[in-house]
């Protein structure tokens, strides 16, 4: 309760700096250490319902009768409807009240959530995941909605605070999904989320500022079709999006496979310790900060060049697993401190080019995030049943070239400039 009013205090002098304001007036708002945490908070407690999932795959598996080579679909479907929300979504918070936005999609996702935990056959299962996707992306409002509340000057910092909130999110799920389904069963996973969702779809209602509908008015076509537009206007938005795609990609392939040799003998670990790996990679909540600071003093290329070496690099203890597992470790860590300094770095410089569409440009970014993430999970289980660990480790090494390269290529193109 005491984390709750000093919340609601901060989110009240946020109310007094951007209540009844112009976009204008909005644009140079502070954003409050207080109020920048409760975002962090909101934005991981949603995105980690796409992943859950993860460490339950064997599970899902076995009980609706889906090989492991076709498995991944559960988290390539979750993907594509992410990808779908952040398309059809995420930009109307450049229209429509924020406040109401982000609350009635939280309010969706309960529905969405229940309907994976009931979920009689596969096909409601993955219909179910889709919505989890779809409405998930209220963590992309979020992110927009912390940019524009944000000091210029601070902007780095705040995306930096609210996206490590996103990656303890995605920690947390894997930890928490897996001791979850050891003790009470893998649909007990996503009851106990549609119950916190409630909750903190309850608290957004009270505390988020009533803000006024912010930037132009168009229709909703033309709100969906500017996303495009703002592809072929934009370079950084363009470049930026590319090392998305290649940076998630590279992660998914890490991580969705994963559970399927650390299941198996020789190690056998049940879903709990498989989940405990997920804590391993909170160095990735120093990575964004850190990012976000570094971005703030024009150093975002630095550190995009610096965090992609890192990741490819981590593939090599990741190989070893047979050896030790300690390299798996070491891999965890090193690649999401790595995924999140280049991500927070990317949206730096995009949120920097447009005030007025900054929910369209993180749509368009996140898209290519969720094509990426839904590549590297589908092909990464198949590569597993075909080739093995080394096999995804090989996969995951080359894509991290790749994401090298286009950067050595492509980052005298993006301008690196502090605000």
């Amino acid at each position: 309760m005491q984390i709750e009013g000093g919340a609601g205090a901060a989110v009240g002098r946020a109310v007094k700096n951007v209540g009844g304001a112009t976009p204008a007036s909005t644009e140079t708002a502070a954003l409050s250490r207080g109020v920048a945490l409760l975002f962090a908070v909101a934005c991981g407690l949603a995105v980690a319902n796409v992943y859950y999932a993860q460490p339950l795959l064997d599970t899902m598996a076995d009980e609706f009768a889906m090989s492991r080579a076709t498995v991944g679909l559960v988290i390539g479907v979750t993907q594509v409807g992410y990808g779908l929300g952040l398309l059809l979504l995420v930009p109307l918070g450049d229209l429509l009240n924020r406040r109401r936005l982000i609350v009635g999609q939280s309010l969706l996702s309960v529905l969405a959530l229940v309907t994976v935990a009931v979920a009689p056959t596969s096909t409601v299962l993955l219909a179910g995941m889709v919505a989890v996707g779809l409405l998930a992306v209220v963590t992309q409002t979020l992110v927009a909605y912390a940019a524009t509340l944000a000091h210029p000057c601070q902007r780095g910092s705040a995306v930096g605070t609210v996206t490590s909130g996103i990656i303890i999110g995605i920690l947390l799920a894997r930890t928490i999904s897996g001791t979850l389904s050891d003790l009470f069963g893998w649909r007990s996973v996503y009851l106990a989320s549609a119950g916190a969702t409630l909750v903190v779809a309850t608290v957004l209602a009270r505390l988020l500022p009533r803000q006024d509908v912010y930037g132009a008015s168009m229709s909703y076509p033309k709100l969906i079709g500017s996303v495009f537009t703002l592809f072929v206007q934009e370079p950084v938005l363009r470049i930026r999006a590319v090392l998305a795609l290649l940076i998630f990609a590279t992660m998914t392939v890490l991580w969705t496979p994963m559970v399927l040799p650390l299941s198996a003998p020789p190690f056998s670990l049940s879903h709990t310790q498989v989940g405990l790996f997920g804590l391993a990679g909170a160095m990735g909540a120093v990575g964004a900060t850190s990012a976000g600071h570094l971005a703030d003093r024009g150093r975002a290329q630095w550190i995009t060049g610096l965090a992609l070496a890192i990741m490819l690099v981590s593939w090599l203890p990741a190989a070893l697993l047979y050896h030790s597992l300690w390299g798996l470790i070491v891999c965890v860590i090193a690649m999401d401190f790595a995924l999140q300094s280049v991500h927070v770095a990317n949206q730096s410089l995009i949120l920097r080019t447009r005030p007025e569409a900054r929910s369209r440009l993180t749509a368009g970014y996140m898209i290519f995030y969720s094509i990426g993430s839904a590549t590297g999970s589908v092909v990464s289980t198949l590569i597993y049943a075909h080739a093995g660990w080394i096999g995804v480790c090989a996969l995951g090494a080359a894509i991290s070239v790749t994401a090298l390269l286009f950067w050595l290529s492509t980052r005298h193109l993006t301008p690196d400039l502090a605000r």
